[in-house]
């Protein structure tokens, strides 16, 4: 008895050809992405300027609540920072990121 494999039977012909086409995956991926950019990317990008719009247009005497929850009165702006009147005579250097949304006017007199 011979247990060892004396000859290769490897089958010498033509390769099988390709079946597949490289615009399928080529499609699938593109379409991946564009799902991923539609639904991700883009709201992501439209919030951040929306945002970047708001801190701009912050000016003097707007009302404002800061990321750590401050409300204020905005008493000065410069490049970076803001300067908050909290209550009368409290005055707070806060900056310009930190502002979480701007409120409409007199909503801190109401309250």
């Amino acid at each position: 008895m011979n247990f060892f494999i004396t000859e290769a039977w490897a089958q010498n012909g033509p390769s099988p050809e390709a079946t597949g086409s490289f615009w399928v995956p080529l499609l699938i991926f593109s379409t991946i992405f564009l799902v991923y950019y539609l639904l991700a990317i883009r709201p992501r990008l439209k919030r951040h300027k929306e945002r970047l719009r708001m801190l701009a247009s912050v000016s003097k005497g707007d009302e404002i609540v800061t990321n750590g929850g401050l409300w204020g009165r905005i008493l000065k702006v410069g490049d970076n920072f803001l300067l908050l009147e909290l209550t009368e005579g409290i005055e707070v250097k806060v900056e310009k990121g930190a502002v979480s949304r701007v409120l409409p006017k007199g909503t801190g007199k109401s309250l």
